[in-house]
Parts: C-alpha cells; structure tokens; sequence
C-alpha cells in the first residue's frame, strides 16, 4: 500500500487530529464554544456573509460607485454564496437527502425551498445569479450590484433563520 501526501495535506491532518484531540480531552474549554458555534448553520451563514462583508471593505478598494480589485469581489460573492448555502443546508436539509458522497445541485436547493415555500424560490434564483455568477464567476465591480447581492443573501438567510429547528 503506497499513500502520497505532501507536507501541507500532512500537517492539515495532524492540526485536525489534534484539534480534536484537544475537544474531546477538554469539553469545557474554549475549544468547545468554537465547535459549538461552528455546529450552528445560521450562525455559520451568518460568519460567511461578514467575511463577505469584511472583504470587500478592507481589500477590494471602492473607488467611487465601483470597486477596484476583482479577485476580491469574487471571494466576496463565493463566501456569501457559500453562506446561503449553509443556511438553506441548516433550514432545509438538503445535504441529508443526497446519497453518499453526491454533492448537492441547485436544483436540489430550488426543490427543497419551493417545498417549504414558493415564495423564496425568486430570492433565492437572483442570489444565485448575483453571488455565484456574476460576482464569484464574473467579478462585477459595480457597488449597486454587490449590494444587491449581500442584500438578497441576508434576506434568505434570515428566512432561514426562522425556519431553523435545533
């Protein structure tokens, strides 16, 4: 049996290991409020969305009506899309329905909302346009727009927020 890992892949695993480690040795730790929180999907959506937040105002450098740094933004939208995800995985389960190792498409977000309410499928395609495609694909740098999507992300996590069950 051959296994080939680099250094980085070999001290990511031992940092987990260790950290876990650490969990389970010390539940009443600080290291147990951090798993907690991390537990918690909306809270975690939430986190995404300050990134999102704290990206854009500290490294994508707005210039009047229009940031200047491209990567940026993109990271911007990616972390936010990824917040919507995470909320609508903790509201609606969708992760849970999948098989083995399937990831989960937009489609599949789309049914589970639409299910829920059908109302939200509206929100939910235009974050998806706006986060995923045009700015973490694209990189739009229009400020109206990075707005708009931030806007419709918090909506929907909000939403899914009150339909949340522990």
């Amino acid at each position: 049996m051959h296994f080939s890992f680099s250094i980085l892949q070999l001290l990511f695993f031992i940092k987990i290991v260790l950290s876990l480690h650490d969990y389970f040795l010390h539940p009443d730790s600080e290291n147990s409020n951090c798993m907690e929180e991390l537990k918690h999907p909306i809270r975690e959506a939430e986190r995404y969305l300050q990134n999102a937040r704290q990206l854009l105002s500290e490294k994508a450098g707005k210039d009047g009506d229009y940031y200047s740094d491209r990567k940026y933004v993109k990271l911007a939208g990616h972390a936010a899309w990824c917040g919507v995800l995470v909320a609508l995985d903790g509201a609606l389960g969708v992760k849970t329905k999948l098989k083995r190792r399937q990831r989960p498409e937009f489609k599949d977000y789309q049914e589970a909302v639409n299910k829920m309410d059908s109302k939200m499928n509206r929100p939910l395609l235009n974050s998806y346009e706006t986060l995923h495609k045009v700015l973490g694909y694209d990189g739009n740098l229009n400020c109206t727009i990075v707005q708009s999507g931030l806007k419709e992300a918090q909506y929907i996590i909000d939403w899914a927020n009150k339909h949340y069950q522990n």
